[in-house]
């Protein structure tokens, strides 16, 4: 007979290789990761019967969207709602409204008015990973009508959170709470209160002594006390894991930690959120979808209908052309992800039975499986080319810069003025919370986060920036990081900060679009400045310093083919030969924490 512990193991096994093997595989043909893993889980559970306690496993997957709220959360960071605002609370809020509205009035034939309420505001609800993974497939992400659907999505993530709150207060069994109505609200707000407090004076400073430490699994554990801790506040003021967890991401949204704790989250909401698509197919009732099968059937072309039509006009309303609103209604005329999560929670608070649920997850699943069909009906339609202009011109600051800097020591500090003055946007990352914090006090755009590390580069923006400048101190993290992003991101254009002659070479060899001494300009300035002090005209001076720069050149360049000691005949002759490796004395300088010459960390 099998123990517990080997039982649990073995649906851990069983839930791990259906992620594996059916999540890369629908994302191949096209249907995405999210209707992998609810496959799965219809396989493993009410097709084979190999796991029973579906609704056990929900309950701990429902963290996944806990942290995805989080995540949000952390995106919404004021400038970028202000710059989308008419499209996010405009468009996003009149489409969620009326196609709520709309279909909640249609489900007051077959349900209840709360059932129908909670139902046809679910079902208002577009799927977020469909609709960007197909924007980010096909380029349109920064184009006009693919801003319009990013901001109706927007919007609809930030509706699940009152949603959530609304069917907690709907739940026929919210009377079995002792708490009488007035301090169940005066307990809401207090705890919200209490969370905005602690976000504005405490998790800063947190944050900052724990990145002094350089603990990386200290972050890491800090980030889930922090999701969790605050989404069970907000539960036991009687509100949402979910909205708790909301609320702490908007907070940090201005936080200079925010990229940090964006990839550190980001693996555990994206197995959690896999879970729970899991436990949602694990709970399907098959027997109910039998029976009601003309039912679905019916459904979905209705809702595919219903709500591309309401996407087309509103679009129309705000000012989309003819062809863009087709194609953002031809995006999202599926249910979403957001209406598991809203239909598990009705469901488990008796606002509708196990029943309805189970038919209302079907007509999603279905609806989002046929999201590729719908898009090429719309491109079908349209028979229209996107052109260049339909690009948009306008710069989200969230969403990544042109020129991504990874360390800020003495060297990225003078090289970041220089764009700046130029009017060029820098988004920067360095691993030391001391100078993350004195940077910022002087304006500067700077986040705590590891450059060699993929995750905390996604968060910053790489694949939106132009240029990534490596200008960190030690030659050994420098090259993990180019080795990083050449690997990784070969479009990026890399300009690197070398240590000395052996480092440039190994960057060149690298293939490093730019690289340089961070000694090199310093020195040749300063001796042309030494002849100018002995006398010699300044025509002349700047003559021998470009002919120095150009034997210097010259010399990396045959070194780089026959070794370190090649190409001794392009320096001139001196009683001294140019050291060819940097002094021990800073090379051991180096290999600690702390550059002497500025008290800059150097691990940047």
């Amino acid at each position: 007979m099998a123990t517990p512990e080997a039982s649990l193991y073995g649906e851990a096994v069983l839930l791990l290789a259906g992620a594996v093997v059916a999540a890369p595989l629908f994302k191949r043909i096209g249907l995405g990761t999210v209707l992998g893993y609810i496959a799965a889980g219809i396989l493993i559970g009410p097709v084979a019967r190999l796991i029973a306690d579906g609704e056990e496993i929900l309950h701990i997957a429902e963290l996944g969207v806990v942290f995805l709220l989080f995540l949000i959360g952390l995106e919404l960071k004021p400038s970028r709602l202000w710059a989308l605002r008419r499209d996010i609370f405009g468009l996003g809020l009149s489409q969620v409204m009326l196609t709520g509205f709309i279909i909640s009035l249609l489900l007051l034939i077959f349900l209840p008015p709360a059932a129908a309420v909670i139902a046809g505001f679910g079902l208002a609800l577009s799927s977020t990973a469909f609709g960007m993974q197909i924007l980010e497939d096909t380029g349109d992400t920064n184009r006009r009508y693919g801003q319009r659907a990013f901001s109706i999505l927007l919007f609809q993530d930030i509706a699940i959170a009152p949603l959530l709150v609304l069917a907690t207060f709907l739940a026929p069994y919210g009377a079995e709470d002792a708490r009488s109505p007035l301090l169940s609200i005066l307990l809401a707000v207090g705890t919200v209160a209490a969370l905005i407090v602690a976000g504005r004076y405490l998790l800063n400073p947190l944050f900052r002594i724990i990145g002094n430490t350089g603990a990386r699994e200290v972050m890491i554990a800090a980030a889930l006390l922090l999701v969790i801790g605050s989404g069970l506040a907000m539960q036991w003021a009687g509100l949402s894991m979910a909205m708790g967890a909301f609320i702490a991401g908007v907070l940090l949204a201005e936080s200079r930690y925010r990229h940090e704790l964006e990839a550190d989250i980001e693996p555990f909401r994206g197995i959690l959120l896999g879970l729970f698509f899991m436990a949602v197919g694990l709970s399907l009732d098959l027997t109910v979808i039998q029976n009601n099968l003309l039912l679905i059937v019916a459904a979905v072309p209705a809702l595919l209908l219903i709500k591309g039509l309401i996407i087309f006009l509103l679009a129309r309303v705000f000012g989309s052309t003819s062809d863009d609103a087709m194609r953002v209604a031809s995006l999202l005329p599926q249910g979403g992800e957001f209406g598991f999560v809203l239909f598990s929670a009705a469901a488990s608070s008796g606002i509708f039975s196990a029943r309805t649920a189970s038919i209302l997850v079907a007509i999603v699943t279905i609806s989002m499986a046929l999201t590729p069909l719908s898009r090429r009906i719309g491109d079908w339609i349209t028979s229209a080319t996107l052109r260049d202009d339909d690009v948009m011109e306008e710069d989200f600051a969230n969403a990544g810069s042109d020129v991504l800097m990874i360390g800020f020591s003495r060297f990225g500090q003078i090289t970041a003025q220089m764009l700046l003055a130029g009017g060029v946007d820098v988004t920067v990352i360095d691993l030391s919370a001391e100078r993350v914090t004195q940077a910022g006090k002087f304006g500067f755009r700077i986040y705590y986060g590891d450059g060699c590390r993929k995750d905390v580069l996604e968060a910053a923006g790489i694949r939106r920036a132009k240029v990534v400048l490596v200008c960190t101190h030690l030659p050994s993290i420098t090259n993990r990081i180019v080795d990083l992003v050449s690997s990784e991101y070969p479009n990026a254009k890399i300009y690197a900060r070398s240590w000395d002659r052996a480092h440039a070479i190994a960057l060149r060899k690298r293939n490093v679009d730019y690289e340089l001494r961070e000694t090199v300009e310093s020195a040749l300035v300063f001796g042309r400045q030494t002849l100018h002090a002995l006398g010699i005209e300044d025509h002349l001076a700047h003559e021998i310093e470009k002919d120095v720069r150009q034997r210097d050149e010259e010399r990396l360049a045959i070194q780089q083919v026959e070794g370190l000691f090649a190409g001794q005949e392009k320096v001139f002759t001196s009683p001294v030969p140019e050291p060819l490796i940097e002094p021990r004395k800073r090379r051991e300088a180096g290999d600690g924490k702390h550059d002497k010459d500025d008290g800059a960390w150097s691990a940047g």
